[in-house]
């Protein structure tokens, strides 16, 4: 324990000293910097303005000398900048450029002078400050004042780096000393309050507190740590009491662990027994499709095909009401036939799986309304084909469903003098919705929950021949893909079907 105990210790207080000093150190930086970029600001300023008065004293000195082109006066006046120590070179020019007279400084036999003056400004070029100032006399310009003068940024920003690092130095040690004085009494009530959790860990006891020394936050700190303790002290009492329950519970728990096992076993097998008739169900489902398609095609069949050759054969050996009866009897015989061919369709849809590819859904509805409404149709029977967008599915799926809803649009508008199909599409988020109107007889509203129901039929047969099982299949196969039907109509006022289906293929589980 001493060794964690002192490390401890050394934590804390070297934390606390290394607080103060980064934050020291952080603000000298910030101050640092920023007086820095101040310096040299106020230096590259000073030199332009020193160096910008200069040219302007010399220009007005030698205003007079240039207006009546003496030479031997601008000469003088340049020698006085002998005694400038910053100035590297100087020259002044006539008003025409010429060059009347120049000056070097002692240790600037390198620095060249241009031979004509240039615009009118002061700028910073390197290691030097220039200067061209136009010389005004009258109103007249009458020459041009030119300085080169030195600019010793890096010098000058070395001094005050030396100066600040000393003031930045002196500050840490300041600030160290003083946080070696504060995190003694800052710390103390910090180590009394670890010292107590230490043994509360090593001892388990919770009847040890700490004795509060000061009323800031670190006695508040202190008063917490006591109370944190005295619940502690009960929590413990009441968690052994809670235990001793928890061991009762666990127990009970195993036993119904035990009884929930051997109950999912019976379930187990219960749905084992229940798969295995299920798919005794289907097999028999399978064998009576076959018998349906088989032994009542047969007679029925025998029947359509007598009845058909009765009145081909002896239709003028009957009476009227005799070949009405016969007709009849052909008629339902094609009915039952078309009935039983749905019914396969709808029983075998379940069990084929679906053959997912982008479907081309005005192709699909193109071909359907050729195949229903026949090459034969006149005038009164019009097409309104909107843009229908394409869409993951069955394509020979897709098309039983146009085929089913464009021939009960094209059946149910048959009476009217100019019949309407309309077919298009709506788009949002997540669907396509897709529709196939019609101004035919319409429907009840209220009946609209047995539209799509197998043998249900809301139009008499007589007047509207069919089955019963179309919707009911475009129903199963638009489920099937993962999308929804219904419908909209009013007696006499046509009717309306929808189909949504998804923007994203829906993956049947296996």
């Amino acid at each position: 324990m001493a060794p964690l105990w002192t490390s401890v210790i050394r934590s804390i207080r070297y934390k606390i000293a290394l607080l103060m000093l980064a934050s020291v150190c952080c603000a000298l930086l910030v101050a640092g910097v920023a007086l820095s970029l101040y310096e040299i600001s106020d230096y590259r300023q000073q030199a332009m303005n020193e160096l910008g008065t200069q040219a302007d004293i010399l220009g007005r000195a030698s205003a007079s000398a240039l207006a009546f082109d003496d030479a031997r006066a601008v000469k003088e006046n340049l020698q006085l900048l002998s005694n400038h120590p910053g100035l590297q070179a100087a020259a002044i020019y006539a008003a025409r450029g010429r060059r009347m007279g120049e000056f070097r400084g002692a240790d600037a036999a390198q620095v060249s002078i241009p031979d004509l003056p240039e615009a009118d400004g002061i700028h910073v070029s390197g290691n030097h400050v220039i200067v061209f100032k136009r010389v005004v006399e009258n109103g007249e310009i009458v020459g041009t004042v030119y300085l080169n003068g030195r600019y010793e940024l890096m010098a000058r920003l070395r001094d005050f780096l030396g100066i600040l690092c000393a003031v930045m130095v002196f500050s840490l040690m300041v600030t160290g000393l003083l946080s070696v004085w504060l995190q003694r009494a800052f710390t103390q009530p910090i180590l009394a309050v670890t010292s107590a959790a230490h043994r509360v860990v090593a001892l388990k006891d919770f009847s040890l507190r700490v004795p509060k020394t000061t009323e800031d936050e670190v006695g508040y700190l202190v008063e917490a740590f006591n109370g944190m303790l005295a619940k502690l002290g009960q929590r413990e009492q009441d968690l052994a009491a809670s235990q001793r329950l928890l061991e009762q519970e666990v127990e009970e728990r195993r036993r119904v662990d035990e009884d929930l096992r051997n109950l999912n076993a019976q379930l187990e097998l219960h749905v084992a027994q229940r798969t295995a008739q299920l798919e005794t169900a289907n097999k028999e489902l399978e064998s009576f499709s076959y018998s349906v398609s088989h032994d009542l095609r047969t007679p029925l069949r025998g029947v359509v095909g007598f009845a058909d050759a009765l009145l081909e054969d002896h239709g003028e050996d009957l009476d009227e009401e005799a070949q009405r009866k016969l007709r009849i009897v052909h008629g339902e015989g094609l009915r039952m036939g078309r009935l039983i061919d749905d019914l396969l369709a709808f029983s075998r849809l379940g069990r084929k799986a679906l053959q997912t590819v982008e479907v081309d859904m005005e192709g699909l509805a193109r071909n359907a309304w050729k195949s229903v409404a026949g090459p034969d149709a006149g005038s009164s029977l019009r097409l309104e084909l909107g843009r229908l967008p394409p869409v993951q599915g069955d394509p020979a799926l897709l098309t039983q469903v146009w085929i089913n809803l464009l021939s009960n649009a094209v059946k149910f508008s048959a009476k009217r003098e100019q019949a309407l199909v309309s077919i298009s599409a709506i788009t949002d988020g997540e669907e396509h919705v897709y529709f196939v109107r019609d101004n035919g007889a319409g429907f009840n509203p209220k009946y609209q929950d047995k539209l799509f129901g197998v043998f249900q039929r809301l139009h008499d047969s007589d007047a509207y021949a069919g089955t019963g099982v179309g919707l009911a299949l475009v129903q199963r196969i638009v489920l099937r893909h993962g999308g929804r039907v219904w419908a909209e109509g009013q007696p006499d006022q046509g009717a309306t079907f929808y189909f949504a289906l998804p923007k994203e293929p829906l993956h049947e589980p296996l």
